[in-house]
């Protein structure tokens, strides 16, 4: 049918990204997938039994905008059993439909026309849209491409009067690099006294590896009182089509959320949240992901350990980069196209989280995938 208007894009410089791009052809080619951000392997049977009785008990309606008062109330516990901080389950939880919607209603709720907003790139790739959708200027900061790490001192160079947010995510996708004290001193030192809301993108909190404490902003009450924090069950529970997560803040960030969170989606799924309150009330359920994927993290690196690649550390969430520039002089695009064409096996170029299509000689590898999947697709890399 043809469009009886023009509509004027709010993003006309968005298009069909690299990720279609390795969708389609990597179905043309029946590739074996390393690049997608989520498991191939089944989530535990019980929490599908859970889901499944929940409809059957009749929680098929409405959940209330906030979400289940047993979920809000079982997250509250666990956050303050973890992180030592105390959110008020009714004013200071809220459940989300994914974390994507999470991220979007924070952005929507809090920066206004004119503000600006810091990120680090490499990125997850909604922020940086998200920010401009809502009339404000993203400002990216590049992550150091020795080991991923930010420069503070670059950060109080960016900092100015229209500085309403700074995004942060940690454990971070794509790089695997994590939070450490010293990131947790810098952030407190330049946003105390300020009006700069922090907005955390914690959804892999549970997977962080080699012993290393998660740095979540609700373990610092200085910063507790300002940030945004989101995070999913989908990564936690394997169930990232189930599309629920939730959101912690200050009862006066959380009322402005919560005016555009009941205009996007209202609530959340009901039957997956009861099912979550149950699964929450056995710690093991999440405490055990770390040790679960810090096990693919070291089978994947060892497969890989005769080929031509130069793996990176990865210290926390569900992805390797693998360095290919010293043997290849294709960019990162051309380079993820020819292992699907010539190899049959899928991967993410590093270039594709940053907004310039930045070049870095780098792939992005998951290894949230069942230990067959692993092993084959790094006997295929081990062919480059």
């Amino acid at each position: 049918m043809k469009s009886a208007m023009s509509p004027q894009s709010k993003l006309p410089d968005v298009g069909t990204t690299i990720f279609t791009v390795i969708g389609q052809l990597s179905a043309e080619h029946n590739a074996l997938n390393l690049s997608q951000g989520a498991p191939n392997f089944s989530c535990q049977p019980a929490l599908i039994d859970s889901v499944a009785k929940a409809m059957r008990d009749g929680h098929n309606q409405y959940a209330p905008m906030s979400g289940v008062a047993a979920l809000r109330h079982a997250l509250s516990a666990k956050v303050e059993a973890l992180y030592g901080c105390h959110y008020d389950a009714d004013s200071e939880v809220t459940v989300i439909a994914s974390a994507s919607e999470g991220l979007y209603s924070a952005i929507s709720a809090l920066v206004h026309p004119g503000d600006e907003v810091i990120y680090f790139e490499p990125s997850f790739d909604s922020y940086a849209p998200i920010v401009r959708l809502q009339g404000a200027k993203p400002v990216a900061i590049g992550l150091s491409m020795e080991d991923f790490s930010i420069d503070w001192d670059q950060v109080a160079s960016a900092i100015n009067s229209r500085t309403r947010m700074i995004i942060i995510n940690s454990p971070h996708n794509p790089t695997g690099a994590i939070f450490t004290d010293f990131d947790i001193e810098r952030l407190t030192a330049l946003t105390t006294d300020t009006d700069i809301v922090i907005l955390s993108d914690e959804v892999y909190e549970h997977v962080v590896f080699d012993g290393e404490r998660h740095e979540s902003m609700a373990c610092h009450p200085q910063l507790a009182g300002r940030s945004v924090i989101v995070s999913s069950f989908g990564k936690t529970y394997h169930v990232t089509g189930w599309r629920v997560g939730y959101c912690l803040a200050p009862a006066e960030l959380m009322d402005e959320i919560r005016k555009v969170h009941q205009f996007m989606v209202f609530s959340a799924d009901t039957p997956m949240q009861v099912a979550f309150a149950e699964a929450l009330a056995d710690p093991q359920s999440y405490l055990g992901l770390a040790d679960f994927y810090q096990k693919k993290r070291d089978l994947l690196a060892e497969a890989l350990s005769e080929s031509r690649f130069e793996l990176l550390p990865s210290r926390g969430s569900f992805f390797m980069l693998a360095r290919f520039s010293h043997f290849s002089p294709l960019t990162d695009d051309e380079f993820v196209l020819s292992l699907i064409r010539d190899h049959q096996i899928a991967t993410i170029p590093l270039s594709a989280f940053y907004s310039n299509n930045k070049p870095t000689g780098l792939i992005r590898l998951s290894f949230a995938k069942d230990n067959d999947t692993l092993y084959e697709g790094a006997r295929r890399l081990c062919r480059v």
